[in-house]
């Protein structure tokens, strides 16, 4: 699965427990008719990844949607969802990275030559 969209948010590497589990957070708004606010979490080595990225860039995160469940000190069953990203890129604006091919240059073009002036063609215009 992936997500895409302009970095809102990057935040800083945080460390917990003994054991040294590092995650950083990133945010990543869509651009649909209703923009959505996605947090994506990188843990361990991939928190490295999102060094190179900055606020206002557009990204495509390819991520995997985790589930766990915790049973509280009273007996409760709780479930928790989190957004794991594994892998980031930057995206080019919409114009550079179409399907549209790039528009060559007018003096790219040789004029026209060997033109018959006493051919008549049957063209309307």
């Amino acid at each position: 699965m992936e997500v895409q969209g302009r970095v809102k948010m990057i935040g800083e590497t945080q460390t917990f427990g003994n054991n040294g589990f590092r995650k950083r957070e990133i945010v990543v708004t869509t651009e649909e008719q209703y923009p959505q606010h996605i947090m994506v979490e990188f843990v361990q080595d991939k928190t490295d990844l999102l060094n190179n990225f900055q606020v206002g860039q557009q990204v495509k995160i390819n991520i995997n949607l985790r589930g766990r469940e915790w049973v509280n000190p009273q007996g409760e069953t709780k479930y928790f969802n989190s957004i794991q990203g594994w892998r980031i890129e930057a995206l080019q604006p919409e114009a550079a990275s179409g399907n549209v091919p790039p528009v060559p240059p007018a003096d790219a073009f040789e004029p026209a030559g060997d033109l018959n002036q006493d051919e008549h063609d049957d063209l309307p215009f």
